[in-house]
């Protein structure tokens, strides 16, 4: 599966930088899409395999959005809780169609975004976050 990046402005260290990790790629593109309409930048992966590489790679990655239901070894909380403990100054945001988790099961510091999701309040969950 292509991965899709958006040029990252040295400049701009104070624009959240997401990551959008979903395996339904209409989906991603549609993630992807609204936050870069709404100013941020984005890297996008397939599953959580494709999402720890960009990780790796991209130190300047602030925000992991994910869907939980994925295939493969590792769901998006899985994901999550990789990411909680590798790199604890990325803000994380999980979303679902299906059930919300149980709070036990979302890492700390980590939101729960119901889809289908409102751009807006998606927006304002990254800007928030980057408050605390």
């Amino acid at each position: 599966m292509p991965q899709s990046q958006y040029s990252i402005p040295q400049s701009h260290h104070s624009t959240p930088v997401v990551l959008v990790v979903d395996d339904e790629a209409i989906l991603r593109m549609y993630a992807v899409d609204m936050f870069v309409q709404e100013g941020f930048h984005a890297f996008e992966a397939g599953d959580g395999a494709e999402a720890l590489i960009q990780l790796g790679a991209h130190p300047e990655i602030s925000v992991l959005f994910t869907d939980i239901n994925m295939p493969g070894a590792m769901d998006g909380l899985a994901l999550a809780r990789i990411v909680c403990q590798r790199r604890p100054d990325v803000q994380l945001i999980i979303t679902s169609g299906r059930a919300k988790p149980p709070q036990a099961e979302i890492p700390d510091r980590g939101q729960f975004l119901a889809k289908p999701y409102d751009p807006w309040v998606l927006a304002r969950m990254v800007w928030s976050g980057r408050a605390q």
